[in-house]
């Protein structure tokens, strides 16, 4: 199986914080890679560094065979990286249709003048990326809030709106940071359903942080455990919720095993 990402050996240090320690994993194209640790383990810190938002002081990533270690977020966006935020970054006094068109100006090729004019190539291409943005909306049953104002939106629905966006992109990796935090269940239900239909049909490589350890060990192919930015156990769902080392960090003390 293709190796999709490679994180070889990273660190990242603020000040003496040391956020990671020599992280090492790689993610199989077509996987769904969980991400998992105590509060302040390093989780967003390592997508932040997957993202470019972080650049680690020692170490490599690697994301199709090629080294994007140095490359700013807005190079790796085009290469086919997309995340959605641990706190929503939305654009709060745009509609949910303009949040999610604003995500396709990485596919715009019309320059300043023809886009103004909005006439030929310009109007053609506008329409080909509504579409594009239409069939998220569906996919999302996002229908009835297409045009609300995303910043008088639930929660919820917001951190729908939020994954909307993410796929505008068109992503071939998509880094999912606590997708369901802060949701009820029956919200987590419709969260974790999409994202199963998004591996599903389009066959994605997925990074998921996530807290809720029963959704993790049902949708994830493989998870990471991290605490105090070291990585501690790497396997199947089935093996981690075995490990040891995983249960003293979640619960404070040995595992009877």
């Amino acid at each position: 199986m293709a190796v999709k990402l490679h994180v070889d050996a990273i660190s990242l240090s603020f000040g003496g914080i040391k956020a990671l320690q020599n992280v090492d994993f790689q993610v199989n194209s077509g996987e769904i890679f969980a991400v998992i640790g105590p509060n302040g383990a390093g989780k967003t810190s390592l997508i932040n560094s997957i993202n470019g938002f972080y650049r680690p002081q020692s170490g490599a990533i690697r994301f199709d065979g090629r080294d994007i270690t140095t490359l700013p977020p807005y190079k790796r966006a085009p290469l086919g990286i997309s995340r959605t935020f641990q706190n929503i970054a939305l654009y709060t006094n745009m509609t949910t249709l303009d949040n999610l068109m604003a995500a396709r100006h990485i596919h715009m090729k019309a320059n300043m003048l023809t886009g103004a004019l909005f006439v030929g190539a310009a109007k053609r291409e506008e329409i080909a990326h509504r579409e594009v943005v239409e069939k998220i909306i569906d996919f999302l049953e996002l229908e009835a809030i297409r045009k609300v104002t995303v910043g008088a939106l639930p929660y919820g629905l917001r951190k729908r709106v939020e994954l909307g966006r993410a796929l505008a992109l068109e992503p071939s990796l998509l880094l999912l940071d606590e997708p369901m935090a802060g949701m009820n269940v029956e919200e987590k239900e419709d969260m974790a359903r999409f994202i199963l239909d998004i591996h599903e049909r389009q066959g994605m490589t997925i990074v998921l942080i996530e807290h809720d350890m029963g959704l993790v060990m049902d949708i994830s192919h493989r998870v990471m455990v991290l605490d105090f930015g070291q990585k501690i156990a790497e396997g199947t769902p089935e093996h981690i919720k075995r490990d040891p080392r995983v249960i003293k960090a979640y619960l404070g003390q040995e595992a009877n095993v």
